[in-house]
């Protein structure tokens, strides 16, 4: 995982991250196997930003069912990254 587009896998778009990105926070979903020193060093390398710190969660794929065959979404990790003050805005961001 040397390279920073294996670690970063897309960004979460949703309505509590885009209220989130007023604090320059940001939400990805990572490598299931990615620490946040990783997490940190990808973002850095890919969008050009100064990271100040990475909270991960393991997120647990939801059981669901198709007729009376039961199944279950992948499990999946999730990382709120939050930029230094002096830092610049995600550009892949600005706009939505």
């Amino acid at each position: 995982m040397t390279n920073p587009h294996d670690i970063i896998i897309k960004p979460i778009i949703t309505e509590n991250s885009m209220d989130d990105m007023a604090s320059k926070k940001y939400t990805f979903a990572v490598n299931k196997k990615a620490n946040k020193i990783q997490v940190k060093q990808a973002v850095e390398a890919v969008f050009g930003v100064k990271v100040e710190k990475v909270n991960t969660m393991n997120m647990i794929g939801k059981v669901k069912r198709m007729g009376a065959k039961e199944g279950k979404r992948a499990d999946w990790k999730k990382a709120i990254v939050t930029l230094r003050p002096d830092s610049k805005e995600i550009e892949f961001f600005e706009g939505m």
